[in-house]
């Protein structure tokens, strides 16, 4: 299938479902030419009044769509590929964004030649912010990965990557945001502690964090030179640097991320 998709069908509308389906209709796409499969009738119902999009049966949509995100749970995969496979078409493009799922096993278990391209996006989508990165299946070619990166562009940035590196994606970008708002929540706490209101505390850190993401991506410095810029000799933030590397925060860091890959490729396993 070459061309702009006539019908984009999300089966599964969780949080990151939902996330993908606003962005989309931000977008500019037609909400009738989106469909979103859930379920369960009250969620159903839910996402049918907010978004006013149609809502039909997973096996309705996978034999009407075009494109075919798939973004339930790692878990819950094999259950609906079970129940679309009868009625996915030749030409559909299948698009999974579930952690830990290999294009192989979609492939597999779908009809034969079914084109497949992986994607792990984040939930910054919902501010048209995301990092998506894409791997093309054995069947998907150079105009399926151009397909799938319009489709994901306008909600934020897309890399395309070897599906051998999805876990490390995964692990990195996909849980990113959870870190961030780990650590987040970790300073308001210590400004609370340091005696300030909890209100004027995240006010203080979460703009911090967004003018220190911005100065990232637009001054295009290393970090080492953007924090090294902060640290002034003998001063406070040094003492900062230092208590941190005391705790290990760095290795902690590396280590967490790690198990993140790890458990991705627990999941791919089917553990």
């Amino acid at each position: 299938m070459t061309g702009p998709p006539q019908v984009v069908a999300l089966l599964g509308v969780g949080k990151l479902g939902e996330a993908l389906l606003s962005g989309l209709l931000r977008s500019g796409t037609p909400a009738a030419s989106m469909l979103a499969a859930e379920r369960h009738t009250d969620r159903a119902a839910q996402i049918a009044e907010r978004y006013g999009v149609a809502t039909p049966s997973p096996e309705e949509a996978a034999a009407t769509a075009d494109v075919l995100v798939l973004a339930v749970k790692p878990q819950d995969m094999r259950a609906l590929l079970a129940d679309i496979a009868p009625h996915v078409r030749p030409q559909t493009l299948v698009v999974s964004v579930a952690a830990g799922i290999p294009s192989s096993l979609l492939e597999q278990l779908l009809p034969d030649g079914t084109v497949v391209v992986r994607v792990m996006t984040n939930t910054p989508v919902f501010v048209d912010e995301a990092m998506s990165a894409i791997s093309a299946g054995s069947h998907a070619g150079p105009e399926h990965l151009q397909l799938v990166e319009d489709l994901l562009s306008p909600v934020g940035k897309v890399v395309r990557v070897p599906e051998s590196q999805q876990d490390a994606v995964t692990a990195l970008s996909g849980s990113g945001p959870a870190y961030f708002f780990f650590l987040v929540e970790a300073m308001i706490d210590a400004g609370i502690l340091l005696g300030l209101p909890r209100a004027v505390a995240a006010e203080l850190i979460v703009q911090t964090a967004v003018g220190s993401a911005r100065m990232l991506r637009e001054s295009g410095e290393h970090p080492v030179l953007l924090r090294e810029a902060v640290t002034s000799p003998g001063g406070t933030t040094i003492a900062a640097i230092r208590t941190m590397e005391d705790h290990g925060v760095r290795a902690a860091m590396l280590a967490a991320i790690e198990a993140a890959r790890d458990r991705s490729r627990e999941l791919a396993a089917g553990s």
